[in-house]
């Protein structure tokens, strides 16, 4: 069985653990209709379409 010669230190287990811990990037796509950024998968809250078709009214700003 293959047994450390050393101690690992500190720094060198930190280092490793540290890989782990940032977060990922979100992804974003572009909508077809209105060219507006948007989630994947997610209807357009701008125009209010997914997979070309409205299937919701579209969201107006007061």
């Amino acid at each position: 069985m293959a047994v450390p010669k050393r101690k690992t230190s500190k720094q060198r287990k930190n280092k490793r653990r540290a890989s782990s811990y940032r977060l990922n990037k979100t992804t974003v796509v572009e909508c077809p209709n209105c060219h507006e950024i948007k989630m994947p998968h997610r209807i357009c809250p701008s125009c209010g379409h997914y997979d070309g078709k409205e299937v919701m009214a579209a969201s107006e700003e007061a």
